[in-house]
């Protein structure tokens, strides 16, 4: 009986391990870049009413730093450009729209 408590409690813990190194709904995600620290809101794209997996695991891999961005990249249709492309979002290679993620 014991074996199966822990059993249990092991498979438990690994499937909240995920879940528990994710960035929590609500926070701020910001990274460095040439033109200015990124800044997501993940609450801004739940607000448009977008889901986590939405973009995770079909654009972004999960595992934080896997996905090597490039501006040319997401004007290209990869990575936030699939959705920013003018026509779902705001364009990525409009320059007024820069500010709206890149923060000086």
């Amino acid at each position: 009986m014991k074996a199966i408590a822990w059993m249990m409690t092991l498979v438990a813990v690994l499937v909240f391990a995920g879940s528990a190194l994710a960035v929590p709904p609500g926070k701020v995600l910001d990274w460095d870049s040439k033109a200015g620290k990124v800044t997501f809101d993940g609450k801004a794209h739940a607000d448009k009413g977008l889901k986590c997996n939405d973009c995770h695991t079909k654009i972004f891999k999960m595992k934080k730093g896997s996905s090597a961005m490039t501006m040319a990249a997401l004007n290209e249709g990869k990575f936030c450009g699939e959705c920013h492309n003018g026509t779902k979002a705001f364009k990525t290679n409009d320059p007024k729209n820069c500010s709206k993620c890149h923060k000086k």
